[in-house]
């Protein structure tokens, strides 16, 4: 019998969906009507963001796999509900096809108008929708150890995720232009390495007394230890179009940090590779999705995304039934084989040409799959 804790590996999902008028299909403004009934079924677990056309959801700390799918199933009906009663559509998309955001409102709070004084353009224009996963860690020390090492996965969840090919009414040529559209702001990306939580809590000590951040919650990198939660969160992903997307890509981010702990109290550490050569996979995965090749850097040599990710489902393979998802991660292959909300986004605008039949596409996958 394992020694691990495998319970302790809690899982927190948010997504953030589009909102859109039903006949011009263009993003449009809920007036926060959205948030407002939806926080009286739901309470804390629907936000305002700083466009009135978007809408973050979250789930609260769920145990395993399927009570997040029971959760982020909920989250999904009810606020689809929701916008339909008030003559509205929602959709799940890393950008909008054809919107463009000088055209769109942004929520009156203090949070934002403070972002949109310092961060001007960028912060305007950045009318984009991702997924978040918190996996839980109690121990700091352990969880920078960990993010240390999961940064070599994200581009590969990354692949998995692409759902943002459309950008302003044009075809971008990337399967993700969402991390472009964020590349604007500071503080983003793949993160550094930390030799420990020390460093890390020093560095952000550093950016608070000298005025660049005044949290945290700031610094908005591909992943980080979480602030205030006891979590390491993921948050390179597009939102993936539908719920099953969601939840495999959720179970595997919850899996290569279950594995990288097992394999760090087993003294063996997954080997540390330098930024700028994760940043060279992030950019293939932006731009070819799945269709692309990674690199291997322990080869030294490129590899088809798709093989890599198989070989990933494998290294994970000894953690999966501990955790309670191999139900879950045994759908990853087919994932692979319809492809992502990318390649079906651009599926349907070769086989109609129409950035609306894209949006509608879009809308009608919101819910697919749900029983």
């Amino acid at each position: 019998m394992s020694s691990i804790n495998y319970q302790q590996f809690s899982i927190g999902v948010e997504e953030e969906y589009m909102v859109f008028d039903p006949q011009s299909r263009e993003l449009k403004s809920h007036q926060q009507q959205i948030v407002t009934q939806g926080q009286k079924v739901l309470r804390d677990k629907v936000k305002a963001e700083m466009h009135q056309a978007v809408v973050e959801v979250g789930t609260d700390i769920c145990k395993n796999i399927d009570e997040a799918y029971e959760d982020v199933k909920n989250l999904r009906q009810t606020i689809s509900g929701i916008a339909q009663s008030i003559g509205l559509a929602v959709g799940a998309s890393g950008t909008h096809p054809f919107s463009h955001w000088q055209d769109q409102l942004i929520t009156d709070h203090v949070r934002y108008n403070q972002l949109i004084n310092e961060l001007q353009e960028a912060a305007r224009s950045n009318l984009i929708f991702g997924l978040h996963i918190h996996i839980g860690i109690a121990d700091r020390k352990m969880a920078i150890h960990l993010a240390n090492s999961v940064r070599y996965f994200l581009p590969h969840i990354y692949a998995l995720s692409t759902n943002s090919p459309f950008w302003e009414g044009r075809k971008t040529g990337y399967k993700s232009f969402r991390t472009k559209v964020f590349d604007k702001f500071p503080r983003t990306g793949i993160p550094e390495y930390f030799e420990s939580i020390e460093a890390y809590d020093n560095f952000v000590s550093l950016l608070i007394k000298t005025n660049c951040i005044d949290n945290a919650k700031k610094i908005w990198w591909d992943m980080r230890v979480h602030p205030f939660f006891n979590t390491i969160e993921y948050r390179i992903c597009d939102v993936p179009m539908t719920i099953e997307e969601t939840i495999c890509i959720t179970a595997l981010a919850q899996a290569i940090t279950a594995k990288l702990y097992k394999l760090r109290m087993q003294n063996m550490n997954f080997i540390q590779y330098q930024r700028a050569l994760i940043n060279e996979n992030k950019w293939r995965a932006s731009r070819y999705g799945l269709d692309g090749k990674l690199i291997d850097f322990g080869k030294e040599e490129e590899i088809d995304t798709r093989a890599l990710l198989l070989e990933l489902l494998d290294f994970i393979d000894d953690v999966v039934d501990e955790l309670g998802n191999r139900h879950i991660i045994e759908k990853i292959p087919d994932m692979m084989l319809k492809g992502t909300g990318a390649d079906r986004q651009l599926t349907v605008y070769e086989s109609k040409e129409s950035l609306t039949d894209v949006v509608d596409y879009i809308g009608s996958q919101f819910l697919a799959g749900i029983e």
